[in-house]
């Protein structure tokens, strides 16, 4: 195992924008004593809304919400005679504002969820052949990719294109940046030259400078603008440092891996399920499986497959309240758990569960076109999800393992779903290797890590960050039940 990262003698105070697609926080990360903490200052939901006849995102109250959330985090840390050294925002990917040459928001960002870009794929396949995209961009075909959205744009004169956490940066900074870990996930970025495709932008009729200059994780993208910093409480010095701002490049960042090879499943609404090697893997049979290479903090690269995840869960409880049916969620993993393994299984991928809707109605009816039966029984609905998972991370994990050619002995689950016993459980039995489960807040971890070595706080590479890590936090194992497998 590596050393400790060094810290400094007082530490530091961060502050971490972490924003996902159903909540946000701010959070400030406090790196002393060899360890790195977190304090929640502020929660929002957030959520796709129906708004000029598209799914969207209510980014103008999203962003309100953020300098609510750092003014809180000011006082906080004022509260405790400490202060902010920098913040750090990381959110989803592949979604973008428009901005024009003023600086304004053209109109509410789109949501990935939204189906325009599906009528978008064949026209962009017409001039980049497929196999020649992933050749240059190593990137998971995805109909929401950011490529496809974009083909759907009536009008890009003018504009750019901002990500939402760089957005979101421009908003607090004025300086037009993309961090990038979320450039790697557009379609328009080389995997092996970590630069803009810029061919790929002009054959799609794309204006040459639609994204601002790259910017890497630990780089300053600015300080606080005037009436900004005014507004929240701090500093006009208080920088805004990149970040992994994919928030999964930031979760793989704060892994607390001990050994070199390991897979991970970055568990939230999506699983984000691979593992991180030093290049990309750019073969036909990669694309055929469909495995994206985006790039992770240190130059490193996140080979993964972007499956389905406890979305499938969240919009079953959604719908069973609205029925009446309020039972909590340690209930109903242990009603769940209880059930005999070997139940009907859906593939957590389809394009069937992207939108919201009915979704215990929409696994029922895809259970019946495999010739099963799945009872209406929220219980036996929640087992079907989580066995669907753990035999989906399962599949992903040999899939990594056989076109990478590597061999790890350890899933390290991250996110929310490292507090789901019963899927970790289960994907240790599906997968037949141990299973490491936490942190929960790995996403913000290692932005405040990152932020933290930018600062001089903390230093090494990310073996260094992940020491920390493992010395702040608790991890539970789970080994394999091969019985049950």
């Amino acid at each position: 195992m590596s050393t400790r990262p060094e810290t400094g003698v007082d530490g530091g105070v961060f502050a971490a924008v972490d924003i996902g697609a159903s909540s946000g926080r701010v959070i400030l990360g406090r790196t002393t004593g060899g360890t790195v903490d977190l304090e929640v200052v502020h929660r929002f939901p957030n959520g796709v809304v129906e708004l000029d006849g598209g799914l969207r995102w209510d980014f103008d109250a999203l962003f309100a919400e953020v300098l609510a959330g750092l003014a809180a985090a000011a006082t906080v840390a004022a509260s405790q005679d400490e202060t902010i050294t920098s913040i750090g925002i990381d959110t989803w990917a592949v979604d973008y504002g428009l901005v024009n040459a003023a600086g304004q928001l053209t109109a509410q960002p789109f949501s990935y969820r939204d189906d325009r870009s599906r009528a978008a794929v064949a026209p962009v396949h017409a001039k980049l052949d497929p196999a020649r995209l992933y050749a240059t961009t190593g990137l998971q075909f995805l109909q929401f990719n950011t490529l496809y959205q974009l083909a759907t744009e009536p009008d890009l004169t003018g504009l750019q294109a901002l990500l939402i956490p760089d957005l979101i940066a421009f908003l607090l900074t004025g300086q037009r940046r993309t961090e990038a870990t979320n450039a790697s996930t557009t379609g328009l970025f080389d995997a092996v030259a970590g630069e803009w495709a810029t061919g790929f932008l002009a054959e799609l009729g794309l204006p040459k400078k639609l994204f601002p200059p790259l910017v890497q994780p630990g780089e300053t993208v600015g300080t606080l603008l005037p009436d900004v910093a005014a507004n929240v409480g701090l500093p006009a010095t208080t920088t805004v440092v990149a970040v992994g701002s994919h928030d999964t490049a930031s979760a793989v960042a704060a892994v607390p891996a001990q050994a070199k090879d390991f897979a991970y499943i970055s568990s939230g609404t999506w699983s984000l399920v691979g593992l991180e090697l030093d290049a990309p893997v750019l073969t036909e049979a990669s694309r055929e499986a469909n495995f994206t290479n985006e790039r992770g903090v240190d130059g490193t690269i996140r080979y993964l497959r972007n499956m389905g995840g406890l979305w499938l869960l969240s919009e079953c409880q959604r719908s069973w309240a609205a029925e009446g049916f309020t039972q909590d969620l340690p209930a109903l993993l242990a009603a769940a758990a209880a059930l005999p393994p070997g139940g009907p299984q859906v593939n957590p991928d389809d394009p069937y569960f992207i939108a919201p809707d009915n979704m215990p109605a929409r696994i029922s009816s895809a259970v019946k076109v495999t010739g099963d039966i799945l009872p209406a029984d929220p219980a036996a609905v929640t087992r079907c999800i989580m066995d669907s998972l753990a035999a989906g991370y399962a599949r992903t994990i040999r899939d990594a393992e056989r076109l990478a050619g590597r061999t790890v002995d350890v899933v390290h689950v991250v996110g929310g779903g490292s507090q789901n016993g019963l899927l970790c459980q289960l994907t240790a039995d599906a997968t037949g290797k141990r299973v490491v489960a936490g942190p929960v807040e790995a996403t913000a971890l290692g932005n405040v890590l990152v932020q933290a070595r930018a600062a001089g706080q903390v230093s090494g590479g990310l073996a260094d960050l992940r020491s920390l890590v493992v010395g702040s936090h608790a991890l539970l194992e789970f080994t394999p039940e091969l019985a049950r497998r």
